[in-house]
């Protein structure tokens, strides 16, 4: 079935190919000049977090996140992020964009501001989950930032692909199908993007003062996993025991939602002993295992746009799904932007090649032995002897991953015919020299720039920080980008204003009718 897949695929044209859709939304923290997290509020000169279409904050008030339009091409993705990082930091006062995902120092819970979203009734919402996620997770956990990667193919490319396959659906139901399909693979193949972009195997002491944890010291304020890809992503990142309970089923749209909606409606009892409230400040929106779904931690989630007042699980029921949202991601250190070109590239090639890769269901078996593989490689991805299970077989991690490399060569060299160039090929020979050279695998250099300076995570994280601001700062955009951030500033403000305005009734009543939905 794989290979029939690849040969519809080559019976395309170049005409019949409109590339991808693409956006990116990246995390980061706002930290003082001694690398401390920061104190002070959303700058108001970022425009409202509640309203702003491309600046927001994540968990915190010091956990920015920058949004790109929907854009055609990488090149086009990674100017728009660009020109977002320069407006910002414009009005960063002694103050700089924190550039690794695991975070600066830190003081316990209390110095992590939970974000502030206004007095509308959706801003409390917002505001309400964060308590909620603290309350059962603790801050720390979420002041970590990563970076994530939205992806669709246009809707061109669905239609001749439904015509090659034979399929008589709705298109809308094809795609979602089409969307799943690459779901199942990606996570059958996810283990693979944390050895090649892993990049935070050391973190602050102050991240995991008071904790049990096996990670080694590297210097008085460091610690590290000695053959670690992605602490962000291990035991000391997202994760918390509830959730572990969950059996969300990634194998089609309906046991998705069905699944996921059920974690919504199942009280889970520490949460009931919580509660609600602490006399009249609501604490957390329910006491489910979920509150709602974007608190359900993945690697990779199908997602629809909402419209406003609309939850994520009734848009894809009503309108099916838009995209896949990759979230395992890192941040790469080494870029001011987070991100970088042959990533994304990269990036489109594997999500393309888990498309037309053969894609069974997944039984419960199968589901264990993958998120055994995904561990593995975020705790012990640089130990050379490590093995993964691929296809009821053990094989080693390097011949894993250079098979699922050669899978995509093909491809890569089709996609390269018909645009011109050598984009996707050289993407992959990138990733080739991090497995020839394991030296090359961000993890690994992270760990050797700061033994080469002599610099623990923070100081480390800092200095680099501060060069990326500088290169950042000293850029001239082009007037207009200025021009369209000051308008989008003073639209949002006005924005978050008129929603204040037309609120009526109380923040419980309109809680109740959101739970009622």
């Amino acid at each position: 079935m794989g290979a029939s897949r690849h040969g519809l695929f080559s019976q395309l044209n170049a005409s019949d190919w409109d590339g991808f859709l693409k956006g990116a939304e990246k995390e980061g923290l706002r930290v003082d000049r001694n690398g401390f997290i920061a104190q002070t509020p959303h700058p108001k000169a970022l425009g409202s977090a509640l309203t702003h279409p491309r600046i927001t904050t994540d968990y915190s008030e010091s956990l920015l996140e920058l949004i790109t339009p929907v854009c055609r091409s990488t090149e086009e993705m990674l100017a728009s992020l660009r020109d977002i990082h320069w407006f910002v930091h414009q009005h960063l006062e002694d103050e700089v964009l924190w550039s690794a995902s695991m975070p600066c120092e830190l003081d316990g819970d209390p110095s992590i501001p939970i974000a502030e979203y206004g007095s509308s009734h959706i801003g409390q919402l917002k505001h309400v989950y964060r308590q909620g996620l603290a309350v059962r997770y603790g801050r720390m956990m979420q002041s970590i930032a990563g970076a994530h990667y939205n992806l669709s193919l246009p809707d061109s490319f669905w239609q001749k692909w439904q015509q090659l396959l034979g399929d008589g659906q709705s298109l809308q139901d094809f795609k979602s199908d089409q969307y799943f399909w690459l779901i199942r693979n990606f996570r059958r193949r996810s283990w693979l993007l944390m050895l090649l972009f892993g990049a935070s195997p050391a973190l602050d002491a102050s991240f995991v003062r008071g904790v049990n944890h096996q990670l080694a010291p590297f210097s008085d304020d460091t610690f590290y996993g000695r053959n670690a890809t992605s602490l962000r992503m291990g035991d000391l990142g997202y994760h918390n025991n509830a959730q572990s309970s969950l059996n969300i089923c990634f194998n089609e749209l309906k046991t998705y939602t069905e699944t996921l909606d059920r974690a919504i409606h199942t009280t889970w009892p520490p949460y009931e002993e919580i509660g609600t409230r602490r006399g009249d400040q609501f604490i957390q929106i329910n006491t489910s295992i979920l509150q709602i779904e974007n608190e359900y931690y993945s690697a990779v989630r199908p997602k629809r746009t909402t419209e406003r007042g609309e939850k994520p699980i009734q848009a894809l029921d009503r309108r099916g799904v838009e995209y896949i949202e990759v979230r395992c991601l890192d941040l790469d250190p080494f870029s001011p932007l987070g991100l970088n070109a042959p990533q994304v590239d990269f990036l489109d090639l594997f999500l393309l090649g888990c498309l037309l890769q053969d894609s069974p269901r997944i039984g419960d078996a199968e589901c264990d032995r993958l998120d055994d593989n995904y561990k593995d490689v975020v705790n012990e991805g640089r130990d050379p002897r490590l093995q993964l299970t691929r296809c009821d077989r053990t094989v080693a991690l390097s011949d894993a991953s250079r098979e699922a490399l050669d899978e995509l060569d093909g491809l890569a060299e089709q996609l390269d015919q018909w645009q011109g160039g050598n984009r996707y090929r050289e993407a992959l020979a990138v990733q080739r020299q991090k497995l020839d050279d394991p030296s090359l695998l961000p993890s690994a250099r992270v760990l050797a720039a700061m033994e080469e300076t002599g610099r623990g995570h923070r100081e480390w994280t800092l200095e680099l920080s501060r060069e990326h601001q500088r290169s950042l700062q000293e850029a001239v955009p082009d007037e207009q980008v200025r021009a369209d951030f000051e308008r989008m500033t003073r639209e949002s403000l006005d924005e978050q204003a008129a929603m204040e305005k037309a609120d009526s009734g109380t923040f419980g009543e309109f809680l109740e009718n959101y739970l009622a939905s």
